[in-house]
């Protein structure tokens, strides 16, 4: 491939592949490494949101594709966990008007990697290279340049752009010293998985949070390897703890059994204990060097809105990097990328994910009530519901993107 129009992807995820398969489908010549000897299966993000679902429709039958290897959820509810009481229950079909999506899909992370791997495959202009780690990184005027660690050895790849969708630990971050800011919380996040069906058994929605000052939980359904599926629970755990002992399967099945006692042990089909932080890159570009998703930013899983996030960011930065490459366009296009993405990260994605992990651990009385108050309150008013929603499922943030130039504030 000529380097003269080649873009280079750091990251073979979602992001990445996202952004490899609409360059790729405007005819540019993309090369994506990834440090991984293949798709990962381990279970991750797994909500797409209406406002994701409407930009991924541009690529033909994905979110048809999503819906087949997921579920479909029009409903989220908000539960009082020490009374085990529904405080509100939310449903996306008042964004009727708003979205060609008035839903959510759940589906796992490592599935929408393989339906867009599938899509990129069968365009000849992408080169996908597995147990390929990108190591450093060089910028010149015209070019930038890789060197990518492979069974093979060390080599150097050439191209006009470099996107960086390596993750929160992003090597082309770190090499283009670009700062990312913010802070990691005390506590880490336990995830549970569990076959045992707390719609049938309990009344539980396929995505339901439960406030509780003691020990907050988050419970929702994937289709995993189709019916009846699994259910996940995401509870804080100290992270003072030896994570040998949170892991343990003795305080795995007693966190379980105080969420929900059986007579006999929860059936635990996966474990993980994650570090949460919530961080956003100085700049989302640097010369020749766009970041997008984690590598850009990261925050806490409360809401769903990380990959969501991500996946906007391919599907904006994909549009403005093809025009400026085959258009002749400004690169100052990628500035207004990084302006319009940074600046709904930190407006929508960031304070979100930090006021819906703040609702559910809140432990004044008064301010849980409130909570509870305002929660009500909006569901039970159509208007109400519908503004509430149009942040929760990432719409509100799609217009304000669109909204923003390069001259606004």
């Amino acid at each position: 491939m000529s380097s003269s129009k080649l873009v280079l992807v750091a990251g073979g995820g979602p992001v990445g592949l996202l952004c490899a398969l609409q360059l790729g489908r405007a005819g540019i010549p993309v090369r994506v490494f990834d440090a991984n000897p293949c798709l990962q299966d381990d279970p991750r993000a797994a909500t797409t949101h209406p406002g994701t679902l409407d930009v991924l429709a541009d690529v033909p039958g994905l979110v048809e594709d999503m819906a087949r290897v997921g579920l479909v959820t029009p409903i989220f509810q908000f539960w009082d966990r020490p009374t085990n009481t529904k405080i509100a229950e939310f449903d996306h079909a008042v964004l009727m008007n708003d979205t060609k999506h008035p839903f959510v899909i759940q589906c796992e992370q490592f599935k929408t990697a393989k339906l867009l791997l599938s899509r990129v495959e069968k365009l000849a202009n992408i080169e996908v290279m597995f147990n390929h780690t990108v190591t450093e990184v060089e910028q010149r005027a015209d070019s930038v340049s890789v060197k990518v660690e492979t069974p093979q050895g060390v080599e150097t790849h050439t191209g006009a752009w470099l996107i960086g969708a390596d993750g929160g630990r992003s090597t082309v971050r770190k090499q283009a010293g670009i700062p990312f800011e913010g802070f990691t919380y005390e506590e880490r996040f336990l995830v549970l998985t569990t076959p045992f069906d707390f719609a049938a058994n309990r009344g539980y929605c396929e995505r339901s949070y439960f406030a509780d000052p003691d020990e907050w939980c988050n419970c929702f359904k994937v289709s995993a390897d189709g019916p009846p599926g699994l259910w996940r629970t995401v509870f804080p755990a100290d992270s003072n703890e030896d994570p040998e002992k949170t892991l343990s399967d003795a305080d795995v099945h007693a966190r379980m059994q105080k969420f929900f006692p059986l007579p006999h042990q929860h059936d635990i089909v996966h474990r993980n204990l994650y570090t949460i932080h919530q961080r956003v890159a100085g700049t989302f570009r640097k010369g020749r060097v766009l970041l997008a998703g984690d590598s850009a930013h990261v925050n806490n899983s409360i809401g769903g809105m990380g990959l969501n996030g991500g996946l906007q960011d391919a599907a904006n930065l994909s549009g403005k990097l093809a025009d400026v490459i085959l258009n002749g366009a400004s690169d100052t296009r990628l500035d207004l990328y990084d302006k319009q993405r940074r600046t709904v990260t930190n407006e929508f994605v960031q304070s979100q994910t930090i006021a819906n992990k703040k609702r559910l651990e809140a432990r004044d009385p008064e301010t849980r009530a409130k909570n509870f108050a305002e929660l009500r309150e909006s569901a039970a008013d159509p208007k109400k519901a519908r503004d509430f929603l149009l942040k929760t499922a990432m719409v509100a943030m799609q217009q304000r993107a669109a909204s923003i130039t390069l001259e606004s504030n």
